[in-house]
């Protein structure tokens, strides 16, 4: 099996701090206005649970690359997460103030994902 960093901050630290923004996205998402079920509510909690599927998905690969490549996948998802936050608060849902430990929280599972997807750039 090849040398893919499995331990702290690189691969069990992100995929537990992702579960918990799994939680948070899904109590937010659930006091959003009923009309948006299946439109903004459904987004937000499908690009969250794609960031800890990601990361588990590729955690489990034998190759290098296939882990790396899932990473990259989950590090989309956040950019994704963000976005959809963002919009939350355009469409006049929840203002950015209320939002920010979700979106504090986002911006560091992203970082952690970039350092992450580095440390698989490494031979």
């Amino acid at each position: 099996m090849p040398d893919i960093p499995r331990k702290g901050v690189a691969a069990l630290d992100v995929w537990g701090i992702a579960r918990q923004l799994v939680v948070l996205v899904y109590e937010l998402a659930q006091s959003l206005p009923e009309f948006e079920r299946y439109g903004l509510t459904t987004q937000l909690r499908r690009s969250s649970i794609s960031v800890v599927a990601n990361l588990a998905e590729g955690y489990g690969r034998v190759h290098r690359g296939e882990y790396r490549h899932h990473v990259s996948i989950a590090r989309g998802s956040i950019f994704e997460l963000e976005t959809l936050l963002l919009v939350t608060s355009d469409l006049g849902y929840r203002t950015e103030a209320e939002l920010e430990h979700v979106l504090a929280e986002v911006r560091r599972v992203g970082k952690m994902l970039t350092k992450l997807g580095a440390a698989l750039e490494k031979p």
